[in-house]
């Protein structure tokens, strides 16, 4: 379909780009067929428009391909969700109680590597990670170990007392891809290929990586920081994503997320009772939103729920929404210069709100989405 098809949907991306982002591409799955749409640019200075099926850096995204790995070998009876995450990974004096669910669900309470709060809201910095600023931009081709963030992570106190709250740390992920390393006996990237992006066929994903290239086509990603008191800009498309690790370390294009989306949710990577608790939301604390395992339960106010997982990785970010059945689906990417103080953040949110009012609440505004 064209976007003359569905001129609201065109209409948002485009003011979507207004409000801040250097350009968008949007895929809808519904029942009236597939739309796609592109506003923006592709590259600063050039008036090309984003690429639909670009290659785009998915950030917290891969969050569900990891969460659906583990839960896979839970289907094979390699692991067990409530067994203590320290019976599989000895080696890091984990906290006993932290079980392998308690990882998935941000449950574990253990330090966010990239940076975390304390009790009384003072920020405790994590790694170099992309609030660094210059130093980031600096030092972003370097390579950082899973084991090194982990080990950074639990030199910090715990956030609270495993499974009493909910708190997002990339670190319960790190310690997912370890764990699946560990009881597979194969890199997590291999174990990801042979579950999920074999069987699916999702010739545009590149599991977790060190690699700095993203594949062709693809919109630039760009991180603005101030030297001197001059403002800069820099193109951060290439990038060792070590550093997220698997917090957020996939490529992916819009289409391979509808895909697998669709399939998860759809019954074809998971046995039914396990997708089921994928899909059972914890308490964030977040109006309307709960977390499942690797998955946001979001009630929208037309009524209805969608299961979804966004992601932001320095200048790109993708978002990934589906009704529970797989029937109707949102994938999108943006592109856009990031900033230590994350500036876009807040509409990056407006932004996911109103297309998940489009799509899923015939344009009613109101639903909350992160």
């Amino acid at each position: 379909m064209s976007d003359q098809d569905r001129p609201e949907l065109q209409k948002a991306i485009e003011e979507i780009v207004e409000s801040g982002f250097t350009g968008m591409t949007l895929r809808v799955h519904d029942e009236r067929g597939e739309w796609t749409g592109s506003a923006g640019v592709s590259k600063l200075g050039e008036s090309a428009k984003p690429p639909i099926d670009g290659h785009i850096r998915i950030g917290s995204n891969a969050k569900t391909f990891t969460a659906t790995v583990v839960l896979q070998l839970v289907a094979e009876g390699k692991i067990e969700l409530d067994t203590p995450a320290a019976d599989y990974l000895p080696g890091f004096g984990l906290d006993a109680r932290i079980t392998v669910r308690m990882l998935l669900q941000h449950t574990s309470g253990v330090f966010n590597f990239t940076g975390d709060y304390d009790p009384d809201g003072t920020y405790v910095p994590g790694i170099l990670a992309t609030t660094a600023g210059k130093e980031w931009v600096d030092n972003r081709f370097k390579t950082y170990l899973p084991q090194e963030l982990v080990e950074l992570a639990l030199s910090k106190p715990a956030r609270f007392e495993p499974g009493t709250r909910w708190s997002y740390a990339n670190t319960n992920y790190v310690l997912a891809r370890l764990l699946i390393e560990k009881v597979s006996g194969r890199p997590f990237p291999e174990e990801m290929r042979r579950l999920i992006l074999g069987p699916l066929g999702l010739t545009g994903t590149v599991a977790p990586t060190t690699q700095t290239e993203i594949p062709e086509p693809y919109a630039h990603a760009y991180y603005r920081y101030e030297e001197d008191g001059e403002q800069k800009t820099v193109d951060v498309t290439r990038q060792n994503p070590s550093w997220i690790s698997s917090g957020g370390d996939m490529i992916s294009t819009t289409r391979d997320l509808h895909t697998f989306i669709s399939a998860l949710v759809g019954g074809k990577l998971l046995p039914a009772p396990l997708l089921a608790e994928m899909c059972t939301p914890y308490p964030t604390g977040i109006p309307n939103m709960g977390y499942g395992l690797g998955v946001f339960v979001v009630d929208t106010d037309g009524g209805g729920t969608v299961i979804s997982h966004n992601g932001g990785m320095a200048g790109h970010g993708a978002l990934m929404y589906s009704t529970p059945d797989g029937g109707k689906t949102l994938t999108a990417s943006l592109n856009y210069a990031d900033d230590a103080a994350l500036s876009l953040g807040a509409e990056f949110q407006k932004a996911t709100q109103r297309l998940v009012d489009e799509v899923f609440c015939g344009g009613q505004s109101g639903s909350r989405t992160s």
